[in-house]
């Protein structure tokens, strides 16, 4: 009988992990209990996915907001600070800041707009063009913008963040102000001892401030990139792909993530002799349609990965072939012609016509993406994924 089924994913079910957890050994034992309850044999080549999360908070990876602004103040050693391109979220900013804002008197809050870097947005491109603000140039105090635009509030959470944020810094003890501007410069206009907060664009940021003057520039990959007074830490992300855990604290990026799935791959070859792919992941890497929020918030989707997880797929168009070169066949015969050539196709595909259509991203931000959308943020309580046959093609 032919096979039916490609592609399958699988939430599996984890016990809450705790702080000193073996999480390694979770992960094994959740995934060979689910095989056995739900009916389906490991593999080589099979993908077994662990969400950042969880690896975190086995490491106790956590810091406290006296941590953040205990770093912040021995970094900057002044009292006036502007922090610029600041994503909007009460997950992964606002605890943050309560920490970053003890260590100042004066704060001046530079956001990006119509939207932060990963389009959580004030308001809409159309609504700038109506009120004649060219993004690209127009620096807008809070006052001015408030003045041409009346609602302001995430389209999805309700929140004002322009309002919150300054809230924030004055309930820590320090003056806000706010300006908006999307050039990094902006904000030497007031002051030049810079905290850059964006994710993504974090380096481009950072030079071009400090090539205009900057005084003393950090990024939030520079604050708890080593531990403070025994906090958590990451070497290489700091602060970035942090969220909140309680009102003032925050859980970091897991640390030494290529260690673990090492170890995992290891532990699940001389429990299964099968040659199994493991990775950690965060947040995916798409879209939102509605909101037009792109969900990467993390400042990588996979912090670790074995090595069978590297590159990018190397695939065939099947639509193409059946439209353009086996145009006049059907049934088995096409069938016949389009396994042939999956079986024969080139080592590197990139500049082939066969190929265009494809996704060339690479691997670990496919699967993670895949990974993110199973397992989701809430409570379906499946911080581990499994996949199957995601290296199949039509021709297995």
């Amino acid at each position: 009988m032919d096979r039916m089924v490609g592609t399958v994913v699988r939430g599996i079910r984890a016990p809450i992990v705790k702080t000193g957890d073996n999480i390694a050994q979770i992960a094994v034992d959740s995934v060979l209990k689910a095989s056995k309850l739900d009916g389906f044999s490991l593999k080589d080549r099979d993908i077994l996915a662990i969400t950042e999360s969880v690896v975190a908070r086995s490491q106790g990876n956590y810091a406290g907001i006296d941590d953040i602004a205990s770093d912040v103040k021995n970094k900057f050693n002044c009292d006036t600070i502007g922090l610029i391109f600041p994503i909007l979220s009460r997950n992964r900013f606002a605890i943050c800041l309560k920490g970053i804002a003890k260590s100042f008197k004066k704060v001046y809050l530079q956001f990006s707009y119509p939207s932060d870097e990963v389009g959580n947005s004030f308001v809409t491109y159309d609504a700038l063009d109506a009120a004649d603000i060219n993004p690209w140039t127009d620096i807008l105090t809070e006052k001015e913008f408030r003045n041409h635009f009346e609602n302001t509030n995430h389209i999805f959470t309700g929140i004002d963040y322009i309002k919150y944020y300054s809230d924030i810094i004055k309930e820590s003890g320090a003056d806000a102000e706010v300006i908006l501007a999307n050039n990094p410069v902006s904000i030497l206009k007031y002051t030049d001892s810079v905290l850059v907060c964006d994710i993504h664009t974090r380096q481009r940021s950072k030079r071009l401030l400090k090539n205009a003057g900057a005084k003393v520039v950090y990024g939030l990959d520079d604050i708890l990139s080593s531990s403070v007074n025994g906090s958590g830490y990451n070497e290489e992300y700091g602060l970035l792909g942090s969220n909140k855990a309680t009102e003032d604290s925050v859980k970091l990026f897991p640390r030494d993530c290529k260690s673990l799935v090492n170890k995992i791959q290891k532990i699940l070859f001389d429990e299964t002799g099968k040659d199994i792919e493991v990775m950690v992941y965060g947040d995916g890497a798409f879209k939102d349609p509605v909101g037009k929020i792109w969900e990467l918030a993390d400042p990588v989707v996979s912090p670790g990965y074995t090595e069978g997880l590297s590159g990018t797929p190397n695939e065939i168009k099947l639509k193409y072939l059946a439209d353009n070169q086996f145009k006049d066949l059907s049934g088995d015969e096409l069938k016949a012609a389009i396994t042939k050539s999956i079986e024969n196709k080139d080592d590197n595909l990139k500049s082939s016509m066969e190929a265009q259509g494809t996704t060339p991203r690479r691997l670990t931000d496919l699967i993670g993406s895949l990974c993110d959308l199973t397992s989701g943020s809430g409570d379906k309580g499946t911080p581990i994924i499994y996949i199957q046959g995601y290296f199949d093609n039509y021709s297995v």
